[in-house]
């Protein structure tokens, strides 16, 4: 079973200065690089202190510096918001300066007032990333690029740098909804299962991608398939609960807000719960792993049973989390 983590680089309340966020983010993946993880994967995000990390292409640079063994994963390149070139640019020359050592998450986002600051129209989001995706696979692919699309044309294009990774870096989309995951399947690519949908969803939308996979021709075997779940870890089961209640609580406020509830994203779920119950609340109990170290192995254990977890995508909510997973739940897995 392999490990990553979702690393947010959070701002809540501005209560320390921006940089001391980055440093504290830098010592936790140290430790990560020591400590048997897979891949960190690093959370764009944009006008927002959800995640101050505007540039994932530019963190994972430096990340890459600092590391020696350590996966670097973008998690996601939101492609809607990027020039297709560019983005296949960037991401090559990280492959080549990181020694090969570049996962590529790639996702639409969700998030209007991205779209809005960007100049991409939101209903165009969709099928531009889509198309974006496709550009960086061919311009990393081929010789030469030569493309006619929708949204982009391109006539004898040499991208360079071409990947270390050859044919190209391990390639992930974040899916979430039903049509999401379909198109994925169709196009033989692996997925990002997201965050916030509830555990028994979560095997849903594995199955749901695998029969798809079968109907379209494509192998299944060999590909990790990426589960995505925010973690409370403490030494008593009351402390984990309330530090699953403070990180559930700044997620919940951070994605249902009048700009993003009731958007096509499971997140947007949070803010449309029945009017009689609490959502954070729903989301610390069916979504979320958290309770001590021994009960956060019985859950992954029943997620493996239950679900086909493969490979969990680790959100610490806090210091203490990382380090009470790194220490006591990791090591139960190796």
């Amino acid at each position: 079973m392999k490990f990553g983590v979702l690393q947010f680089f959070s701002w809540p309340g501005r209560r320390i200065a921006l940089p001391e966020v980055y440093r504290r983010a830098m010592e936790r993946i140290a430790i990560m690089d020591a400590s048997g993880y897979d891949c960190v994967w690093l959370a764009e995000h944009h006008f927002t202190t959800y995640s101050v990390c505007p540039s994932i292409h530019l963190m994972a640079m430096h990340v890459a510096d600092r590391t020696r063994h350590l996966r670097i994963g973008t998690g996601v390149s939101l492609a809607a918001l990027y020039h297709p070139l560019r983005l296949a640019e960037e991401v090559a020359l990280l492959d080549v300066l990181s020694g090969g050592r570049i996962n590529w998450g790639a996702g639409r986002g969700f998030d209007p007032g991205e779209f809005a600051a960007f100049g991409v129209p939101e209903a165009e989001s969709q099928e531009r990333f889509r198309e974006a995706v496709e550009i960086v696979l061919a311009a990393w692919r081929d010789e030469r690029l030569n493309w006619s699309g929708k949204h982009w044309q391109f006539r004898d294009v040499e991208v360079l740098p071409k990947p270390l990774q050859q044919p190209h870096p391990p390639t992930w989309v974040a899916a979430s909804s039903p049509p999401a995951i379909e198109w994925a399947a169709s196009r033989g690519y692996s997925i990002l299962l997201d965050p916030h949908c509830d555990r028994a969803d979560l095997g849903v939308k594995r199955r749901l991608y695998l029969d798809g996979l079968a109907r379209h021709g494509h192998a299944a075997a060999g590909r990790d398939l990426p589960m995505a779940r925010l973690i409370a870890v403490a030494n008593t089961e009351a402390e984990a609960r309330r530090v699953a209640a403070q990180g559930a609580a700044w997620t919940v406020s951070a994605y249902a807000n009048k700009d993003n509830a009731g958007r096509a994203i499971d997140a947007g779920r949070l803010a449309m719960t029945a009017v009689d119950e609490d959502p954070v609340e729903r989301y610390v109990r069916e979504v979320m792993i958290q309770g001590t170290p021994a009960q956060v192995v019985e859950q992954i254990q029943a997620m493996r049973e239950q679900v086909g977890l493969g490979y969990l995508l680790c959100a610490p909510v806090s210091h203490e989390s990382f380090l009470l997973f790194t220490e006591q739940v990791l090591p139960r897995f190796r």
